[in-house]
């Protein structure tokens, strides 16, 4: 498959044009930030690790019903993906409370929530990517009707519920994540984007260990080894 014309770069992924214009190259960087771009860093192999984790989670979720973009891995940085037209909602699941919903609700960091929540961020830098509901997303024609919106919390739920006790075998606590969906060629929505320690929580069910990029966040160190920690649990 030909790498062509650079179409979109973002702050963990290069997105290219290849010889099919129904498939897109995306390549995992090694690139850190956090707080919106604020906070930068690079880590070798980081990317590397996102895209092998990426792969194995997507491989699995097909197993499970979940469709996604995935296609397959060509190498240490390159996943083929279907192109998509990005829904500019994120899509935050949260099992457990800690970052920015203990700070704004006051919930104290590491309660378990009652049920799963789902949240939805306007995908924006510029504005800091701020929290929607329903109405905002209509306003922002980010979606056709309520309908969708329900259909992608539902998926999301769907994701939580194999993701969860899979990661529970694995000895990790999935504390929240960020997913992101997009529009194939004939308007179905499906998942999209990466589902890597970039942009889940871990929590060693043992230690409590944060295995994730809020060691990046934080400060405190060790993120390639938490990383490979995570892919290596995933693949035994």
């Amino acid at each position: 498959m030909e790498k062509r014309d650079l179409i979109y770069e973002g702050k963990a992924k290069r997105l290219f044009n290849t010889d099919d214009a129904n498939l897109v190259i995306a390549e995992f960087k090694d690139d850190l930030t956090a707080f919106n771009g604020a906070k930068k860093d690079n880590e070798a192999g980081k990317g590397a690790l996102n895209n092998k984790i990426s792969t194995e989670l997507f491989k699995m979720l097909a197993s499970r019903g979940v469709e996604s973009h995935f296609v397959e891995m060509l190498d240490d940085n390159n996943m083929l993906c279907k192109k998509v037209d990005i829904i500019l909602i994120e899509v935050i699941v949260r099992n457990i409370a800690t970052g920015s919903l203990s700070k704004n609700l006051g919930i104290p960091d590491g309660t378990v929530l009652p049920f799963t929540l789902v949240e939805f961020d306007y995908k924006n830098d510029a504005l800091g990517d701020p929290k929607l509901n329903d109405q905002h997303c209509l306003i922002l024609n980010l979606v056709k009707n309520e309908a969708e919106l329900d259909q992608l919390r539902a998926m999301a739920r769907e994701v939580n519920d194999i993701l969860r006790p899979y990661f529970h075998e694995k000895g990790l606590n999935l504390v929240d994540f960020k997913l992101e969906f997009g529009r194939d060629a004939n308007g179905k929505i499906i998942l999209a984007d990466e589902i890597s320690p970039d942009n889940c929580r871990f929590w060693d069910l043992a230690t409590g260990e944060k295995m994730d990029k809020d060691r990046f966040r934080q400060g405190l160190g060790g993120l390639k080894v938490a990383y490979e920690e995570v892919l290596n649990r995933i693949l035994n």
